[in-house]
């Protein structure tokens, strides 16, 4: 078995794209385990980051999140991550869907670092929060819970060990999925509403759109066209004036509910 170079866990970089905040919550755990002097932070989620090209990751590992959209990183996720610059760096990947099925997303997202010059050392799915989930209709409601924190930490503290044992093979890590991945789901050209009587035109749905389709001109006005259905904009409204109250959303989370109930537990690849 080839053996990576001597690597420190002293900086180590987080790229992720996370409009609802798990997949983010999910890396940030896995690295502060790690204890580096140094964490530096990629957030591809801003709509402005489609605009910039990153700057050269070099001498650093990364760690790389994205959701599972329909089995698939998301395409929106992929045009951004296809902007960053790197140089034979090492990185651990995660996936994070919503109790169904990351199908081939994982291995979608192996290639893609693998093609932009990283080295991906180790791999996870872990579950968070569906983004039709909501308190009455519950799909992996809360997660990432207390529960996956703690086994995201043990994830981070084992690869850290293995860092330090310099027990880690430069081969093409085996995750689960297959090629040609599953055709990318066609989304209909639906939005969430906004409930006009609860809006306070406060603006916080514009800022946390990651595809910039929310713009508040005089009242909130949403490009169905664009809209990726992430939810951000009802997840983090704070009047809950932002719905998905269309046949597409109501439809599928009844599957889910149907189909989903059970729960998943993350899984690692090393």
């Amino acid at each position: 078995m080839n053996k990576l170079h001597t690597m420190e866990t002293d900086k180590i970089r987080l790229i992720y794209f996370s409009p609802t905040k798990t997949t983010k919550k999910v890396v940030e755990t896995i690295a502060d385990a790690m204890n580096p002097k140094t964490t530096m932070r990629f957030d591809l989620t801003p709509f402005a980051s489609n605009a910039n090209k990153f700057e050269g990751i070099k001498n650093e590992l990364a760690i790389i999140g994205v959701p599972v959209y329909c089995g698939r990183v998301p395409p929106t996720a992929v045009n951004r991550l296809r902007k960053l610059k790197v140089n034979n760096c090492p990185a651990i990947i995660v996936v994070v869907y919503g109790n169904y099925n990351y199908i081939d997303a994982l291995l979608e997202l192996r290639d893609i670092a693998f093609e932009l010059g990283f080295r991906p050392i180790a791999a996870a799915a872990f579950i968070g929060e569906h983004s039709f989930s909501k308190e009455d209709i519950p799909i992996a409601y809360g997660r990432p819970d207390i529960n996956d924190l703690n086994i995201a930490a043990e994830f981070g503290i084992k690869i850290r060990n293995k860092i330090s044992e310099n027990n880690l093979s430069d081969y093409k890590i085996n995750v689960p999925g297959n090629y040609p991945y599953i055709p990318v789901e066609e989304m209909p050209s639906i939005s969430p509403d906004t409930i006009v009587s609860k809006c306070a035109k406060c603006g916080t749905c514009v800022s946390v759109c990651p595809t910039g389709s929310i713009r508040l001109n005089g009242k909130i006005e949403t490009e169905t066209s664009t809209c990726i259905l992430c939810c951000a904009c009802i997840k983090n409204c704070p009047q809950k004036a932002r719905l998905n109250d269309n046949d597409y959303a109501r439809e599928s989370s009844d599957w889910l509910i149907q189909n989903c109930a059970v729960r998943k537990e993350p899984e690692f690849y090393m």
